[in-house]
C-alpha cells in the first residue's frame, strides 16, 4: 500500500447532524464516477451538519487566524466497494483561505460566510446552534439532546451516518479524487427536537431546500474527537 500523507489534522467538536430520507433521483447527478449511492435499510439520506474545526493544521502548519471555526455541509453517503464514504453538495466557512484551499485541492463546493454557534450544557441536556448567512440569508439548525451521548448501536441510522470514513469528489476531468478520513468512533446523543430555520433555496437550490424545509428524520448530536484529512487520490474505476 502507498504511504499516505496527511493533508489536515483537527479537532471536529460537537457535530449536530440532521438527517433527511430523500429520492435517490435527487442525488444521482451528484454521484461520483467509480461510487454508488450507499442506503440504510432500503433509504437514502442527506445530511445537514454542523460543527466546530478546532486545532487545524494544514500540511502540519497552523495558518495563523485559521485554526478554529464553524463549517456546515451537505452531504450524502456512497460506496466504493467496500469503502463507504460522504460525497459534498456544499460546504460552508466563515474563512476565505480554507474555502479557498479545499476548491483547489479537492474540487470541493466550498464556500466562505459569516457564521457563528452556540453549544449549551444543563442536567436537562445539550442544545446546539450554527448559523450562517445575515440578514434575511441567515439560516439556522438547531437541536435539543436529552442527556449523555453513547456510542452507536451496531447497524443503526447513527452508526451509518458516522461511521463512513472516505471523501469522494468528482474533478472537472470526469474522475474521482478519494480520500479517506480517519478518526475515532464517536458518542451521539438523539436529539428529541430539531429544526431548520432560513431560506434554504438561498444556499441549496429549490429542491434541496423542499426537503430542509421539512422535520429531519432523525437528528443527533456527536461529542466528535481529533481528525486526519489525507490527501486524495485520483481514481473513476469501482473496487
Amino acid at each position: 500500500m502507498a504511504l499516505r500523507r496527511t493533508f489536515l489534522t483537527a479537532e471536529w467538536k460537537n457535530l449536530l447532524m440532521l438527517n433527511y430520507a430523500v429520492d435517490p433521483a435527487l442525488l444521482q447527478a451528484y454521484v461520483p464516477a467509480g461510487t454508488d449511492l450507499d442506503q440504510f435499510d432500503g433509504r437514502t439520506y442527506i445530511s445537514l451538519i454542523g460543527f466546530e474545526f478546532n486545532n487545524t493544521r494544514v500540511l502540519g502548519w497552523a495558518v495563523p487566524f485559521h485554526q478554529s471555526f464553524e463549517e456546515v455541509n451537505l452531504r450524502f453517503y456512497v460506496r466504493r466497494g467496500e469503502r463507504r464514504g460522504v460525497v459534498f453538495i456544499r460546504e460552508l466557512v466563515p474563512k476565505f483561505a480554507i474555502a479557498a484551499v479545499a476548491r483547489i485541492v479537492y474540487g470541493e463546493r466550498y464556500s466562505s460566510m459569516a457564521m457563528s454557534h452556540r453549544i449549551e450544557r444543563s442536567d436537562c441536556g445539550t442544545r446546539a446552534e450554527f448559523s450562517w448567512g445575515s440578514g434575511p440569508t441567515r439560516c439556522t439548525i438547531s437541536a435539543q439532546t436529552g442527556g449523555e451521548g453513547t456510542l452507536p448501536a451496531e447497524d443503526s441510522l447513527s452508526q451509518f451516518i458516522t461511521e463512513h470514513y472516505w471523501g469522494y469528489a468528482s474533478q472537472r476531468s470526469g474522475g474521482t479524487l478519494e480520500y479517506q478520513v480517519e478518526h475515532p468512533r464517536w458518542n451521539v446523543g438523539e436529539a428529541a427536537q430539531a429544526r431548520f430555520d432560513g431560506n434554504a433555496e438561498k444556499y441549496y437550490g429549490s429542491e434541496f431546500a423542499n426537503v430542509l424545509e421539512k422535520p429531519p428524520d432523525s437528528a443527533f448530536l456527536a461529542d466528535g474527537s481529533p481528525v486526519t484529512v489525507f490527501k486524495g487520490v485520483p481514481t473513476g474505476k469501482s473496487l
